[in-house]
């Protein structure tokens, strides 16, 4: 077994209930696999993303992608912060994702933002499905992004994406990193966040 195989066998939800294996299974590393992503998987990505509910079926998700090698590629990559610029360039894709702020008649769209996220886990699933990871960052100038890709009015930035095949080395993080990669996952307690009948009701 590889050092990156035990690492992602320790990543495994460790689950107070039973949940779908996928979930389970899904992380975020911050080295990726060589193996390339192609124009195929990421149309199988943003397929999954089109199926995804949305308010009134406006689908107001929007993305913008670029393979290592390409500009769309170093333009996302100049646009991340300094923190996810020492490792983000072991992604064989980089994207951004953002979302139309307005309805069809011209309302704010408050459920946008909720919207994106819907079409986000279902495409993080479907990357699961397939072995490809990704992980999501809010570390980027998203001002800089919308002015580099000419985004028109109406549309907001929202996140940065690195896609790439579960694996790679650890050696090409900084050590602070590779301690990070190997640290044991947490979350909160459901009875933080799950509440019935009255809010912080304890079950």
């Amino acid at each position: 077994m590889t050092e990156y195989e035990q690492i992602a066998l320790d990543k495994i939800a460790d689950h107070e209930h039973e949940i779908y294996a996928l979930l389970k299974q899904r992380y975020s590393p911050r080295v990726f696999s060589e193996e390339p992503i192609g124009k195929q998987d990421m149309k199988q990505l943003f397929e999954a993303a089109r199926w995804a509910a949305s308010c009134n079926n406006w689908q107001p998700w929007r993305f913008i992608y670029g393979f290592k090698g390409e500009d769309g590629y170093d333009k996302i990559y100049d646009c991340l912060d300094e923190f996810n610029q020492s490792w983000a360039d072991n992604a064989p894709v980089l994207m951004l994702t953002a979302y139309k702020e307005k309805t069809p008649d011209g309302k704010d769209n408050f459920h946008a933002l909720h919207d994106l996220g819907l079409a986000m886990g279902n495409m993080t699933v479907q990357a699961q499905y397939k072995g490809i990871a990704l992980h999501h960052m809010a570390g980027f100038d998203w001002k800089k992004a919308q002015e580099v890709f000419d985004v028109p009015e109406g549309y907001h930035f929202s996140t940065a994406v690195a896609i790439g095949y579960f694996g790679g080395e650890l050696e090409k993080l900084p050590e602070d990193l590779q301690e990070q990669e190997q640290s044991e996952r947490e979350r909160i307690p459901q009875t933080d966040f799950a509440f019935e009948n009255n809010w912080n009701a304890k079950v």
